[in-house]
């Protein structure tokens, strides 16, 4: 296996780059049944499939101005066909490692409002990766439990633990 610098952690998310909004809207929600939540613009994603920590269809404006700071994505580039990014343990180490052996970053450890640090490069097939990192902060806040999952957890620690202490002093 070769010497690199980055750990993948797992992969934070996958999905195609729409050009046409509307057909992939009618294919992955409407014809496959996946439950999408829309955020600003026609971002449309979901955390709820099984085997996919995020799964989006993701505008090419939004793509590109994600990379570029542009709506349009430039004519010297190939049009990207999906995205995959993977969490590393250390984005900037990820980055330089992949800079050192010949890929070129659109755009380099930038730290997103969510606090999620990004980078990413066009792979020749059509394939925009990323590496990115999240803070445990910006981890945390994003899966914070309503008071009624949280009394549901303590509810449930506290059954092991009467299992537990009965076990333990019963002897069964």
């Amino acid at each position: 296996m070769p010497d690199t610098a980055t750990k993948i952690l797992f992969i934070a998310g996958f999905g195609p780059i729409d050009c046409d909004v509307a057909k992939s809207r009618a294919l992955y929600a409407d014809s496959l049944g996946i439950p999408f939540k829309q955020d600003a613009g026609e971002y449309l994603h979901t955390s709820a499939l099984e085997g996919a920590k995020h799964f989006a269809l993701w505008p090419l404006s939004q793509a590109a101005q994600s990379c570029f700071g542009t709506d349009s994505w430039p004519d010297n580039l190939p049009v990207p066909q999906a995205w995959l990014e993977f969490e590393v343990d250390n984005v900037e180490h990820a980055t330089a490692d992949l800079e050192s052996r010949g890929y070129q970053m659109l755009i380099r450890n930038k730290t997103k409002p969510w606090g999620q640090t990004v980078s990413r490069f066009l792979f020749p097939e059509g394939l925009l990766v990323a590496v990115t990192f999240r803070s445990i902060a910006a981890l945390n806040e994003e899966r914070s439990l309503d008071a009624k999952q949280q009394d549901a957890i303590v509810c449930g620690v506290s059954i092991l633990r009467v299992q537990f202490w009965t076990l333990a002093v019963g002897g069964r």
